[in-house]
């Protein structure tokens, strides 16, 4: 009787195994200014299944950047619950959250976040050092992924001889060195003129359909939307709509 229960409760499914790689249920997240207590996010719940492209929109100030740095397992809620990979982040230690979301999450911002005084091929390699890997596959990563964003001749390069476009590709490699499951995408566009917004964009498209990576990407550019798979809107620190067909045919309408 014993050996039967314990093989039925095996079946049963768990956070790990559902199809989600982060999930947020019910969060809020409250900053207090002195006196005043500031609702950023306000009963936020969002599934982010492997594998899919989902666009975060909404006017400035609607908690688009807070709900990222959730989603990204950046900062804990006040209340509700984060799981990344069915863990729970806020019965997690600092290192150890550290240390899965590294491996799991890679990030690329709209300020490109490039550390001047290092080459290309050395900002590519720095998180892997956090993440164990040994100089000499940091230095094989590196080369390769910098080769994969078209910029095999720019290895030894800082960003201040790069341009726009390059740099944001520098931390396109930085961003996937360490084969995340998940790419967080704030603005990837922001700063790019068109030509080098549509390289960017048209890389991340090839890396979701080609490798099957699970992009997250905020944006207050509708053309941009439209090449996800889902959209979310987000208005007053809350989730107002979720589109799970056709955005691109909503955007073209609205």
């Amino acid at each position: 009787m014993q050996k039967k229960a314990a093989a039925k409760k095996k079946t049963i499914p768990t956070k790990a195994n559902n199809g989600n790689v982060i999930e947020l249920d019910g969060v809020w997240k409250t900053y207090r200014m002195g006196d005043v207590r500031f609702h950023a996010l306000r009963g936020a719940t969002l599934r982010v299944k492997r594998g899919e492209f989902l666009a975060v929109m909404g006017p400035s100030g609607s908690g688009k950047s807070t709900l990222m740095n959730m989603i990204g397992c950046l900062d804990v809620p006040s209340k509700g619950v984060v799981h990344l990979n069915g863990k729970n982040i806020a019965k997690m230690t600092e290192s150890g959250l550290a240390q899965i979301r590294g491996r799991t999450i890679g990030f690329i911002f709209q300020q490109f976040n490039l550390i001047n005084s290092l080459t290309a091929k050395e900002n590519v390699m720095l998180p892997l050092t956090f993440q164990g890997y040994s100089g000499g596959k940091r230095e094989k990563l590196a080369e390769s992924y910098l080769s994969l964003v078209g910029l095999s001749d720019k290895y030894q390069n800082k960003p201040t001889q790069l341009s726009g476009g390059q740099q944001q590709r520098v931390a396109i490699a930085r961003a996937l060195a360490g084969d995340p499951e998940v790419i967080l995408a704030d603005e990837p566009t922001g700063n790019l003129d068109s030509k080098s917004g549509e390289t960017v964009l048209d890389f991340l498209k090839k890396l979701h359909k080609e490798k099957g990576t699970t992009i997250v990407l905020v944006t207050h550019d509708e053309r941009v939307a439209k090449q996800a798979n889902r959209l979310i809107y987000i208005k007053d620190g809350m989730i107002v709509k979720s589109l799970d067909e056709d955005t691109s045919k909503y955007l073209s309408e609205n």
